[in-house]
């Protein structure tokens, strides 16, 4: 058995990696419908969750049913300009 030391990083050519560039800031979904998506989402899961709890289910779909409309909140806000480079923001760049 070899005693040699491996070393973590390895030389790599670029900053690709199986075809994927990494070098896009991608954003990851810092904006206004992608915020408003999450936080109606969120509300419904747990509106869900306290109803599965307490075994109501015509909660628990109300529950599933608000998390549809975060789903469809967000995908209105993103075609109306309000999302990751949308033409209603201000793309200061900070």
């Amino acid at each position: 058995m070899s005693k040699a030391t491996v070393s973590g990083t390895q030389p790599t050519a670029g900053k690709t990696h199986h075809g994927i560039d990494h070098s896009i800031d991608l954003g990851h979904g810092n904006s206004p419908a992608a915020w408003t998506c999450v936080i109606v989402m969120l509300i419904g899961a747990l509106i869900a969750s306290i109803a599965f709890v307490i075994a109501n289910s015509p909660i628990f779909w109300a529950g599933i049913a608000v998390m549809f409309v975060g789903l469809l909140a967000g995908f209105v806000m993103r075609k109306a300009g309000y999302g990751v480079g949308g033409s209603k923001l201000k793309n200061t760049g900070h």
